[in-house]
C-alpha cells in the first residue's frame, strides 16, 4: 500500500478521536444551559464515530437528556468536587496538594500559550476537560503526551465512577478508548496510586485505600499453586 493511502486512511482516525475528545470536554464541564443547548449538535457529532466512542458517549447525552439540569448539577458537585478518586484535576493524582503542584500548573499554561491558547481564569489548566479541548483544538502531539503522561490518574479516575456507577464513566471510558490499551507500568502505577494515593495524602486513608473496585488486570494475582492469602 502506497504512502499516500496510509496518510488518508489516518486522517478520518484521528479527526474521529478529536471530536470523541472535544465532546468529552464539553461534558465533563459543570452542567448548565448551553450544555443542554449543544445536545443536538453533540449527538450529530458523536453518532458516527466508531462504537468504542459513540456508545459510552451516546449513553452520556441519554443521560443528559432525561436527567433534570439541578439534578446533574448536584450529581456533578457531590461526584467530582466532594470525592478525591474522581478530582478531574490531573496533577493532583501525581503532585497532591505540593509545591511540584504549583509548578506543574505552570508547565501547563506554558504549554498551552506556545500552542498560541489563552486559558481563562476560569478554570486551572490541568483539569481533564481543558485538557481534552486544547488536545482536540490545539495541539494534539503535546495533548497526546499529557494524557499518556496522566493516564495512571485518568484511569484511576474511571475505575472510581464505575465503582460508584456513575453516568460519568462513560465519559472516561471514551476518553480512555482513544488511547492505546493500558500498559504493565500504568497499571502498576493506576493500582500503587489507588493504594497510596497522591503526595502528602495519609496511606490507607479513605478514599485511598485497598482498591475493592479494581477489576481483576489490576490487582496481582497469586502465582500458581499459591492461596489467596499466602505470602508470594
Amino acid at each position: 500500500m502506497s504512502p499516500r493511502l496510509l496518510s488518508r486512511r489516518s486522517e478520518p482516525a484521528a479527526a474521529q478521536v478529536a471530536t470523541a475528545r472535544q465532546a468529552a470536554s464539553l461534558l465533563l464541564g459543570y452542567p448548565d444551559e448551553d450544555l443542554l443547548a449543544r445536545l443536538p449538535l453533540l449527538r450529530a457529532a458523536v453518532a458516527p464515530l466508531p462504537a468504542e466512542l459513540a456508545g459510552p458517549l451516546g449513553r452520556f447525552l441519554d443521560h443528559v437528556e432525561t436527567t433534570p439540569l439541578e439534578q446533574q448539577q448536584a450529581e456533578y458537585v457531590e461526584t467530582f468536587d466532594l470525592r478525591r478518586r474522581c478530582c478531574l484535576y490531573l496533577t493532583y493524582f501525581t503532585h497532591g496538594d505540593t509545591r511540584k503542584r504549583g509548578m506543574a500548573l505552570v508547565q501547563f499554561k506554558h504549554l498551552y500559550s506556545r500552542a498560541g491558547m489563552t486559558l481563562s481564569d476560569e478554570e486551572l489548566p490541568d483539569h481533564l476537560a481543558v485538557v481534552l479541548e486544547f488536545t482536540a483544538t490545539g495541539d494534539a502531539a503535546r495533548g497526546e503526551r499529557l494524557l499518556t503522561e496522566y493516564r495512571p490518574g485518568l484511569e484511576l479516575i474511571r475505575l472510581a465512577l464505575e465503582e460508584r456507577s456513575s453516568p460519568y464513566a462513560a465519559v472516561l471510558q471514551a476518553v480512555s478508548a482513544t488511547l492505546p490499551p493500558v500498559e504493565a507500568a500504568d497499571r502498576a502505577a493506576v493500582l500503587r496510586l489507588a493504594q497510596q494515593g497522591p503526595p502528602g495524602e495519609d496511606v490507607g486513608l479513605d478514599p485511598y485505600g485497598a482498591l475493592p473496585f479494581a477489576p481483576p488486570e489490576f490487582i496481582p494475582q497469586p502465582p500458581p499453586g499459591a492461596s489467596a492469602g499466602a505470602p508470594a
